[in-house]
């Protein structure tokens, strides 16, 4: 029987006090990940005294231009932005089911055609109310395919733990090994060739090549979901002074200022605006060294030291060609590498896997729904 998403769910429409959240209780679109990629913490609280409140397994969808898929399953109570549509289950719907019929592609497309406004669509409320389920399964179906579609997401999760807990040891080893204290140090330029991206911006278009800024950065690999895209013409103007390689390192230099990412995609079809890029691919013994080096509290302290700007703050590119590193011989180099390669193998390996998992569970996913593939309930 064909259900609209008002019978399954309804908006919370509760208040809580600023003065009772923190950073990992407040969400509003920006601390929201695209591509269903859950949360990170805030970077702070707004001014409010009240905002609207969530509780453990509800489900929050960013309502700020839908087509970036932020959505969240709320595993704590807190608050969010008005900009963040918060979905409760009604009694005939399983919450974790709730949040695979709102996290299927089905979903956000509709939301995406029935949204309002150009420069920034937000989704209309009345209309995703809506939103028609064709085949709602019985309870016990629903907790089957839920759990059969969490089993992904649980298995990213932990992947994602055991990466957090590499790069910390990676860290930690690079720490150990390189006390500044002990070498002497140059700039980072005389070593690699830094550059910039674009500070122009390109005519947006609907079908074209992702322009990578600093809130795309993630810390193996970018978002390719969100970014606007550009002409080929573009593209190739921005490559011919700074083209991004396989194991090149990106590192924000407006905005959130500091972010580093390496580079994983084996097809770097994508230009950057307002990236530093340390062309690592061309010294590949270097880098894990100097990726370990950029994301080390000492340069993080002298960026943050060498911040330019009023109303918004920047690192200029000539201050990350005068990043000091310090100057080890070939033989430090090469007994860094044999310990260390190992585990950014690791990680780099589980984020790939991640996104194969990601793309699995996105291809299942609506063939659940719609009844195409049918799990079995016996042993729920």
């Amino acid at each position: 029987m064909k259900k609209l998403l008002s019978d399954l769910s309804s908006f919370a429409d509760a208040k809580i006090n600023i003065a009772s959240l923190d950073a990992n209780t407040y969400i509003s679109t920006e601390n929201m990940l695209p591509n269903k990629q859950g949360i990170t913490r805030s970077a702070g609280l707004p001014k409010a005294s009240q905002t609207q409140a969530y509780k453990s397994n509800d489900i929050l969808v960013s309502n700020i231009r839908p087509y970036f898929k932020k959505i969240w399953f709320a595993d704590r109570n807190g608050g969010c932005s008005n900009d963040v549509l918060v979905f409760r289950a009604k009694n005939n719907c399983y919450p974790r089911f709730l949040y695979y019929l709102l996290a299927d592609d089905n979903f956000f497309d509709y939301s995406t055609s029935t949204s309002k406004g150009t420069k920034m669509p937000r989704g209309d409320k009345s209309a995703i109310m809506r939103y028609e389920v064709s085949n709602l399964p019985t309870l016990l179906e629903q907790h089957a395919i839920a759990a059969t579609l969490s089993c992904l997401d649980n298995k990213i999760k932990l992947n994602n733990a055991i990466s957090h807990h590499l790069e910390q040891m990676a860290q930690a080893i690079y720490e150990q090994s390189f006390d500044n204290t002990d070498y002497l140090t140059m700039p980072i330029s005389e070593i690699i060739d830094v550059r910039d991206g674009t500070h122009d911006s390109p005519k947006t278009i609907i079908n074209g090549y992702p322009l990578v800024t600093s809130k795309h950065l993630l810390s193996y690999g970018v978002d390719r979901i969100s970014p606007n895209h550009i002409s080929k013409n573009d593209f190739d103007k921005i490559n011919e002074r700074s083209k991004v390689d396989t194991h090149d390192i990106l590192i924000s230099m407006i905005g959130t200022i500091g972010l580093i990412s390496l580079v994983i995609e084996n097809d770097v079809s994508f230009a950057i605006k307002n990236v530093g890029l340390f062309k690592t691919s061309q010294k590949e013994d270097w880098v894990y060294f100097v990726l370990c080096h950029l994301r080390s509290p000492a340069i993080t302290q002298h960026i943050e030291m060498r911040l330019a700007g009023s109303t918004q703050k920047y690192i200029s590119l000539g201050e990350l060609r005068q990043l000091p590193i310090a100057m080890i011989t070939e033989n430090k180099l090469r007994d860094f590498n044999k310990t260390i390669k190992p585990v950014f193998g690791e990680i780099i390996n589980r984020t790939i896997e991640n996104c194969n998992l990601a793309k699995l569970r996105d291809t299942l996913l609506p063939k659940l729904m719609s009844g195409e593939i049918v799990v079995p309930t016996e042993v729920f």
